[in-house]
């Protein structure tokens, strides 16, 4: 990685855009440093991943486990909601924040139809496609291409290519650069471990910069599905935008650095060091979540013949933890009156909390669950 070279600048008459140099080539791992963060990020996603496949009903946490990516990665791009409020329904969201809301439900489906896809379709621009539609649909990109590659100029920064802080490749190459991403994805020729291969495929896939709107978005994505791909998760439970977000400035420095200095060890250290705490922070969580679910459990078996709807209840809001009343009668199949009894023993209970202080049409939080997951570490 010594003598690695970014790319170049083209002159396109009153602005240079960066064309990247092509990533599907050998690769020479030579940095001490580096090899060191690698092998205690492989031990720390080994540890995630062997831990997830401990916990019963695994997919009720990982719906939050997405959620949060969701939240983070839309939010380093400037969308601003919280957990409880990407929680509710959308007619409980207030008309201001419905956009924002829009966006991160658009991503957890992009999410959820992008893993189901690699059943079928390899780690591809097909599948990046897709994934770009999904995000884009009925949101506030949706004039921009959705699903397509662009076919005109973009930049980064600025308020016009001008004073651009970065002006990626020119439109016409982008069918051969994302081709290059393919072939280095599935490439068994050259060895390189994986780890290192998303921290250069995401760096070169935020370079290339290949539609209009949501780069940022997928680009993230792209870590979690390559991971999932290759087998390194059994389940999508590595999510780096937190991370990123906490981050944000650095993480947008080390990718400039790579583009200006050819720095590429900075940032794959830089990577690696998140892959590092974000597979920590993941054990930490999944510990506290079962160690949470025994806790409640116990609680409710307090409430003799209504613990087994209690249970029903409980298992729901493992699931999203946000619920209303006419939710627990459709759980329980109680009546209305059972079901504010119900509720009524899970406040009593200090499981649940209610959030909108109104008389009617009350939400009611499961306030100690969503507190491990609205954190940062």
């Amino acid at each position: 990685m010594q003598n690695f070279k970014a790319g170049y600048y083209v002159n396109q008459n009153y602005y240079k855009s960066f064309q990247p140099e092509y990533i599907n080539k050998k690769w020479l791992l030579d940095d001490m440093e580096l090899q060191s963060l690698l092998s205690k990020a492989d031990r720390q996603i080994g540890r995630l991943d062997m831990f997830s496949e401990h916990i019963p009903d695994i997919d009720l946490f990982i719906s939050m486990h997405v959620l949060k990516e969701a939240i983070q990665s839309s939010k380093i791009e400037g969308t601003q909601t919280n957990m409880e409020e990407a929680l509710l329904d959308k007619e409980d969201v207030s008309q201001e924040k419905r956009d924002d809301w829009e966006e991160i439900q658009n991503y957890i489906s992009a999410m959820q139809r992008a893993i189901e896809m690699l059943k079928e379709l390899p780690f591809s621009s097909r599948l990046i496609k897709e994934t770009h539609r999904i995000l884009l649909q009925g949101v506030r990109g949706e004039h921009k291409l959705p699903g397509e590659f662009r076919t005109s100029q973009n930049w980064i920064g600025g308020a016009s290519i001008n004073d651009a802080v970065f002006i990626p490749p020119v439109h016409t190459s982008i069918n051969e650069l994302m081709s290059d991403i393919e072939k280095f994805t599935h490439n068994d020729i050259y060895y390189l471990p994986d780890l290192i291969k998303i921290g250069l495929i995401h760096y070169q896939f935020e370079t290339i910069h290949p539609f209009l709107d949501g780069n940022g978005r997928v680009g993230r994505l792209l870590i979690t599905l390559y991971l999932v791909e290759k087998e390194i998760l059994k389940q999508p439970i590595l999510y780096l935008s937190d991370f990123f977000e906490r981050n944000k400035t650095l993480y947008y420095d080390n990718l400039m650095r790579v583009r200006t200095k050819n720095d590429i060890k900075q940032w794959l250290k830089f990577f690696l060091v998140g892959v590092i705490e974000t597979a920590e922070t993941g054990v930490k969580t999944f510990d506290e979540i079962l160690k949470l679910k025994s806790l409640v459990e116990d609680k409710v078996q307090v409430l003799g013949s209504k613990t087994n709807n209690a249970l029903k209840v409980l298992t729901h809001l493992f699931k999203k933890p946000v619920i209303d009343v006419s939710t627990v009668m459709e759980i329980t199949g109680v009546s209305l009156r059972t079901a504010y009894n119900i509720i009524s023993d899970l406040e009593n209970l200090e499981i649940l909390s209610e959030i909108t202080g109104s008389k009617r049409d009350k939400i009611y939080v499961f306030n100690n669950y969503l507190s491990l997951f609205s954190r940062g570490k």
